[in-house]
């Protein structure tokens, strides 16, 4: 919220076996650093098309901002909902509150009117916010983009009063949490790291094979051992000390996303309705090798090797611990449980 304190494949199980877990180890790509704020793309796929030449144009207003920044806050407050309403009242795709909107809302798009429910004036709102926080703290030692976020939830005096970012546990966990999740918006310099727990997740889902698909199962006792695509891959990460979100369209957020060519056995697999929009992703799997998943498919399959080359398919997210943990929760009826009351979207699980 702005402002916060200063106001199917039998037979592919001979194909695809035990033996990919080992490939895991092999052919280690080395992270490429991370981009200088402002200059760093996003990754395609990322945000909702309707957005992503407002985030890529407005994420350079000043060079203590980036668009993969400005996207990871967007998603953080309202998880690209325009329509999100926090309980503290907060509105739209940035949750402005009125009183910070009334001095710091722009009209981004040059129609006469500061609307707060509207994108194309509410994203690059947030980008001025951001660059003019930016601006007030930048004589105050240490990290620029660091103090920019901190001003951005404890207020700019906070900062310049503590010499940099204050010692609140819930500031200090947002700067963290949004520059980390920056990370899953940006486009890779290089070829992505790899993550080191993906061995561990393979096992468990082989493990699972055969085991019959049930609509919202996690591997519950009194739901038989059974999962859905998404109840899968968490039990499957959790079990290496990752905790992911419950749905599909959260998990993709949980690290950098490798292209096809660059897919590593451990990676989850993404299948969107729209291949512009992540919010309509339906469906992950466990990246095997060979071009196959380990998945829980549907109603009545069992979790099985599928393979990945479908018309559906969005892209990849190499899982990190760091990545995993800087996603927002949310509640039981799916909104974003950080303030910001976005909805949870379409179903994101199959």
């Amino acid at each position: 919220m702005v402002l916060r304190r200063s106001l199917a494949v039998a037979g592919a199980a001979g194909v695809v076996g035990l033996s990919f877990v080992g490939l895991v180890a092999v052919g280690t790509y080395a992270a490429s650093g991370p981009a200088p704020a402002g200059t760093a793309a996003l990754a395609p796929g990322t945000v909702p098309a309707a957005y992503q030449g407002l985030i890529q144009k407005w994420g350079t207003l000043c060079p203590e901002l980036s668009p993969p920044l400005l996207a990871a806050q967007l998603y953080q407050e309202s998880g690209f909902d325009p329509t999100a309403v926090s309980p503290a009242k907060a509105y739209g795709i940035a949750q402005f509150i009125p009183a910070t909107w009334a001095s710091h809302g722009v009209d981004g798009n040059g129609d006469g009117n500061r609307d707060i429910w509207d994108p194309a004036d509410a994203i690059p709102s947030a980008a001025s916010y951001d660059c003019a926080l930016a601006r007030d703290t930048r004589g105050v030692p240490g990290d620029r983009v660091a103090n920019m976020l901190a001003a951005y939830n404890a207020g700019p005096y906070a900062v310049i009063s503590n010499g940099g970012v204050p010692p609140y546990a819930e500031t200090q966990g947002y700067v963290r949490r949004i520059r980390s999740l920056a990370a899953s918006f940006t486009a890779a310099a290089g070829p992505v790291g790899y993550s080191a727990q993906a061995a561990g997740a393979i096992y468990f889902a082989q493990g699972k094979l055969g085991t019959l698909y049930l609509w919202g199962g996690e591997g519950l006792p009194s739901q038989g051992g059974r999962f859905d695509c998404s109840g899968l891959t968490q039990a499957a990460y959790a079990t290496v000390g990752i905790r992911l979100p419950r749905v599909a369209n959260d998990q993709w957020y949980a690290g950098g996303h490798p292209a096809r060519d660059q897919l590593r056995p451990g990676d989850l697999v993404f299948f969107a309705h729209d291949l512009n929009d992540p919010r309509t992703i339906h469906h992950v799997g466990i990246y095997v090798g060979g071009g196959y998943m380990i998945n829980a498919p549907h109603t009545g399959a069992v979790i099985r090797y599928d393979r990945i080359d479908t018309p559906d398919y969005i892209g990849a997210t190499r899982v990190t611990s760091g990545g995993a943990a800087a996603l927002p929760a949310r509640g039981r009826d799916g909104t974003i449980a950080n303030g910001s009351g976005a909805p949870a979207g379409p179903p994101a699980s199959s």
